[in-house]
């Protein structure tokens, strides 16, 4: 089994691209997905006594804005929020792979997997990028962030150049067209066509 991480910056259009790798069959673990949920779940307690129960709702959701607020202009609340998530969706992960142990090749998708280090346990990484400006339109009008909000959520990722170096395939999403097309490339490539 290859396992092949899949990340770029926010608003690159990697889930877009993530649902065209799910169309092609392949297995795809979310990981911003399976963090979330953790978050709702599992991960309250542990969340509740490092930041407080009043970045819960009362569904019992986590208030995800007030959270982004509080950790994105705070390294070290970001840091410690992390260390909650991270270790809870590795072991989600695994459990994934178990689930689909006879796939010749499964999709990690995560938005800060060179950041977290998490591209060393993949086989090969596909990195999706974007011009910086539409980045940040796409994010606003999926969020309704404002450009301050957005640029504080950039701050904690890194550099494309960095990411670039790291990767094994780029794909630039400059069209939706465009980003399929190189994705079908290199899932051939991956499959040794």
């Amino acid at each position: 089994m290859k396992v092949v991480g899949l990340t770029g910056g926010i608003g690159s259009g990697k889930s877009t691209l993530l649902q065209w790798f799910q169309k092609q069959g392949i297995p795809c673990f979310e990981s911003d997905a399976v963090g979330r949920k953790l978050l709702d779940t599992d991960l309250r307690e542990a969340v509740t006594e490092a930041f407080g129960e009043q970045f819960y709702l009362d569904t019992g959701n986590l208030d995800r804005k007030a959270m982004a607020e509080k950790v994105f202009a705070n390294p070290t609340a970001l840091a410690t929020l992390n260390q909650i998530v991270h270790p809870a969706v590795a072991i989600a992960f695994e459990d994934f792979k178990k689930q689909h142990a006879k796939a010749p090749l499964i999709i990690n998708e995560a938005a800060i997997l060179f950041e977290t280090g998490g591209y060393k346990k993949c086989d090969a990484v596909i990195l999706v990028t974007a011009p910086k400006s539409d980045r940040i339109e796409r994010i606003i009008k999926r969020d309704g962030s404002s450009r301050e909000a957005v640029m504080r959520r950039m701050k904690n990722q890194w550099e494309e150049e960095r990411k670039r170096k790291l990767a094994d395939y780029v794909i630039e999403n400059s069209t939706i067209k465009s980003a399929q097309k190189q994705a079908a490339q290199i899932l051939k490539k991956l499959n040794g066509e």
